[in-house]
């Protein structure tokens, strides 16, 4: 089996995020996958998987590739447990990437997109906890909407754009970027 790139969309889908902030969210995954899909490294590697977070944390679509992705449509509502959706997702890459062994060369380490207005409502810090145990390759979170609080969203990543100044070159340099720092031999 060849190697994967496991593209991990965590999504806030709390009532918060209601109106502006889930179009933006919307817009960015569709922006995107758009730019996987023009990148003929991703389109032979990139699988896609959506964690949607509101009260609970559910992956709506296990890794799945990318040409065969379709994504779900979400709607706003409940709190926002953005504890329990780094939790799961620390519990999908371990459970989901496959690891390089000495008989086996495993999947690239992931990239995850958390796309979120940055207003937890569980105790998040846990799950961010279990998250920081997992090996990735490069977290992006991106500030949903005007209000967006971003404090939150940089001490899970250094990484932190606003979607709505996102636009499709933006996303495609840090898709180059990554694939450059994890993959440099294919992008010779």
């Amino acid at each position: 089996m060849a190697r994967r790139l496991p593209v991990y969309l965590v999504l806030d889908t709390s009532g918060s995020m209601m109106g502006e902030p889930i179009a933006a969210v919307e817009t960015g995954v569709q922006t995107l996958i758009s730019a996987l899909r023009q990148d003929p490294y991703a389109l032979e590697t990139a699988y896609l998987s959506v964690i949607t977070f509101d009260t609970n944390a559910k992956q709506i679509v296990p890794l799945t590739e990318l040409t065969a992705f379709q994504m779900p449509s979400i709607q706003a509502s409940g709190t926002t447990a953005l504890g329990d959706a780094l939790a799961l997702l620390a519990n999908k890459i371990e459970n989901e990437v496959t690891r390089t062994t000495a008989e086996v060369k495993g999947d690239w380490k992931p990239l995850v997109f958390i796309m979120t207005d940055g207003g937890p409502t569980d105790n998040w810090q846990k799950g961010l906890s279990d998250f920081r145990k997992c090996k990735v390759g490069m977290v992006v979170a991106c500030a949903a909407g005007q209000g967006a609080d971003t404090n939150v969203l940089k001490q899970i990543t250094e990484c932190v754009v606003q979607l709505d100044t996102a636009d499709s070159s933006t996303i495609k340099a840090f898709l180059n970027g990554f694939l450059l720092r994890s993959v440099p031999e294919v992008k010779k």
